[in-house]
């Protein structure tokens, strides 16, 4: 499989996770990637919230391809809370979530090929919220917005997408019972979800796409729910959850489950 033979593919926070998914699904395809994340490793290790390190990941990347075809922001933004959060982290989940996106786009965009493609991966928090997560939620509502005003400004010269992913366990863990039912979809997303939507995003066949955001999140942000509704029930008051006693789901969930 060569469709992406002699392309040049930038993935941030690429070491783990859905990073590490879509930057082997680029190589499989035949692409040349270029990673940058904190974790050590082969790839070109940095703190994306420095000035610096970006512009040296930039000149790294130039220097070596002469060219970028595919910007793939993924790098994962701090999630801490208005309780806790200060304004040195909420200020580096920005710089990580919202200004290393913008700073790379702008560097790489005299060294774009035509018909580039640059994908920002969001989350479904850019839409709906749980308690003490601002910086996080902060960072991705900020990169969602970004994406349309970057696809104005490179019109006719790159295309500028973005995904927001819901639950996508990166463990391999197979989830049964309340987790998997709950989701419309009837099962928990896997990083192959959203690399499958990156490749096709960056690919010709989405050539007439360009400001757009997609949710993938198995259906659960267009899943109305009230208590007693469809078998849903509230379980813990909004002042009165003992988060000790919450169970893995519940933390994920806070508020609402499944009857168990």
């Amino acid at each position: 499989m060569n469709d992406y033979k002699d392309k040049v593919a930038v993935v941030t926070g690429g070491a783990q996770g859905i990073g590490r998914c879509i930057a082997r699904e680029f190589q499989q395809a035949g692409a040349t990637v270029c990673v940058i994340d904190k974790q050590p490793g082969s790839h070109f290790v940095g703190d994306l919230a420095d000035k610096q390190v970006l512009e040296r990941f930039a000149q790294d990347v130039i220097g070596k391809h002469g060219h970028v075809d595919y910007l793939i922001n993924n790098a994962l933004p701090l999630m801490k809370g208005i309780d806790e959060c200060s304004y040195e982290e909420f200020q580096y989940a920005l710089s990580v979530g919202v200004t290393a996106p913008f700073y790379l786009a702008k560097l790489f965009a005299p060294h774009f090929a035509q018909g580039g493609a640059i994908v920002n991966i969001s989350s479904s928090r850019d839409r709906m919220s749980q308690p003490q997560t601002e910086s996080y939620t902060a960072a991705k509502g900020g990169i969602a917005a970004l994406t349309h005003a970057l696809a104005v400004s490179f019109a006719g010269k790159v295309r500028v997408n973005s995904i927001s992913p819901g639950w996508i366990d990166t463990t391999g863990t197979v989830y049964q019972g309340p987790d998997a039912v709950q989701q419309p979809a009837g099962r928990v997303g896997t990083p192959m979800d959203i690399a499958h939507m990156v490749l096709y995003l960056c690919s010709d066949k989405a050539g007439f796409i360009t400001g757009e955001n997609i949710c993938i999140d198995g259906g659960m942000t267009r899943q109305m729910i009230y208590h007693g509704d469809h078998g849903w029930t509230l379980n813990y008051g909004i002042d009165h959850y003992d988060m000790d006693e919450l169970s893995t789901f519940r933390q994920n969930k806070l508020l609402l489950s499944g009857k168990k």
